[in-house]
C-alpha cells in the first residue's frame, strides 16, 4: 500500500509547516508528513522551509534564519497566504512537532535544508533529538545536500536516510546504495514504472514530491511508489480508498 505523506503538513489547505498545517494532515488520516529544518542564531532548530524567513511570514522581517534569535523567529507569523483563514501561527521548533508527535504515530520525514548554509551540529542534534524522543523507527531523513546524509549515516548506522534530487539520475537506487541510504524522494517528473520498480527490487523506497494533481497520484499510486508527498493529504487518500 502506498502511503500519503502530507508536504509540509497540508500545505495546499494550511499555511506550511506550520502545527495547524500537521495537525490537519493528521486529522485527515495521513501516514506521515514532511517537514523543512533550519537553524537559529542561537543554535535552535526550527522548520521553515526557505533560507529567509520573508515569502512566508509576515513580510516586515527580509533576513536569513541563521541571523535571528529563537526569540525572533517566535514573533513571526507563519500564517502566509492563509492569514485571513487561520490568524496568527507560529514558526514551530523541531521539538515541539516531536513533543506532539507522541500523541500519534505518524511518520516524520525531516528534510535537512542545509544547501544554502552550512547549520554546523544540526545532524548531531537532530539525530540527538530523535534518539531522545523514541522516534528513530517513524522517522526519514531526507535531503538535497547529500553530504548531510552521509555525515548522519556515519553517526547512525540505522536511522533512515533518502537522497532528493530534481534532476533525472541514471540508476538511482545504486546511487542511494552506494550514499548508504535506504530511498529516493524524486522530483516526480524525474521517475517512471521502472524506476519505481527497480528501486524497490534493490529494497530502495521510492517517495516522489510534490504530486497535487489527481491523475498523477493514481499513476504513481499504480506504479506501487512507497510513499506519494503530496499538498493535499486528503485528496490523496480519497484515491486510494
Amino acid at each position: 500500500m502506498t502511503q500519503i505523506f502530507g508536504h509540509r503538513g497540508a500545505a495546499g489547505t494550511h499555511p506550511e509547516n506550520t502545527m495547524i498545517s500537521f495537525k490537519e494532515a493528521a486529522r485527515v488520516g495521513a501516514d506521515g508528513i514532511e517537514l523543512d529544518i533550519q537553524m537559529t542564531k542561537d543554535g535552535e532548530i526550527v522548520v521553515i522551509h526557505d533560507e529567509t524567513v520573508k515569502r512566508t511570514t509576515n513580510g516586515k522581517e527580509k533576513g536569513w534564519v541563521k541571523d535571528y534569535t529563537l526569540k525572533q523567529i517566535k514573533n513571526m507569523d507563519a500564517s502566509y497566504k492563509f492569514k485571513d483563514q487561520y490568524g496568527f501561527c507560529e514558526i514551530p521548533t523541531l521539538e515541539e512537532v516531536f513533543e506532539w508527535a507522541k500523541s500519534n504515530q505518524l511518520l516524520i520525514n525531516v528534510e535537512f535544508k542545509t544547501g544554502l548554509v552550512s547549520y554546523k551540529g544540526i545532524e548531531e542534534k537532530t539525530l540527538q533529538m530523535i534518539n531522545d524522543y523514541g522516534l528513530e523507527d517513524r522517522i526519514v531523513i531526507s535531503s538535497f545536500n547529500h553530504y548531510s546524509l552521509v555525515k548522519c549515516r556515519q553517526l547512525s548506522s540505522t536511522v533512515d536516510l533518502a537522497i532528493l534530487y530534481m534532476e533525472g539520475l541514471y540508476e538511482p537506487w545504486e546511487y542511494a546504495k552506494r550514499l548508504n541510504t535506504n530511498g529516493i524522494h524524486p522530483y516526480h517528473q524525474t521517475i517512471n514504472k521502472e524506476i519505481v520498480e527497480e528501486s524497490k527490487r534493490n529494497h530502495i523506497a521510492v517517495r516522489p514530491f510534490t504530486i497535487n494533481d489527481e491523475k498523477k497520484m493514481k499513476q504513481f499510486i499504480d506504479f506501487g511508489c512507497s510513499a506519494i508527498i503530496t499538498d493535499y493529504p486528503k485528496k490523496a487518500l480519497a484515491l486510494i480508498k
